[in-house]
């Protein structure tokens, strides 16, 4: 016999499974559902506008851009950091709805209440 003592309990450490296996079954359906509503997202094209629809801007989700119209009224030949400002704007707003639709797309992974701790929040689940 040993005279050291016995290791003690680490509280911080949760056993994952101390409720038993996650649901292997389910966990493949879900990965399934998620992947085909990233299948979706992908080939879902927004049109991101700005200046009242004076810009428009049309992309996919893989972020090909596939068209750019603009309003002859935003051009102004004195002030071309308008039309830059406009066109930024619309980008930004095409690029965050796609952003929005794949975060809808990852989320609803069932992981059969298996604990990722922080790495939750890059599935699109909550933290």
């Amino acid at each position: 016999m040993s005279d050291l003592p016995e290791p003690a309990e680490n509280p911080d450490t949760e056993d994952p499974f101390a409720g038993g296996m996650p649901d292997l079954g389910g966990l493949l359906e879900s990965a399934q559902a998620m992947m085909a509503n990233m299948q979706a997202a992908a080939a879902e094209v927004v049109t991101g506008v700005s200046g009242g629809g004076m810009v428009s801007i049309e992309v996919d989700g893989h972020f090909n851009f596939q068209s750019v119209s603009i309003d002859p009224k935003a051009i102004d030949a004195d002030d071309m950091s308008l039309l830059e400002d406009l066109v930024l704007a619309a980008l930004r707003d095409a690029t965050g709805q796609l952003q929005s639709g794949q975060s809808g797309a990852l989320g609803g992974l069932d992981l059969g209440g298996m604990d990722l701790g922080g790495l939750g929040g890059l599935l699109g689940g909550s933290e």
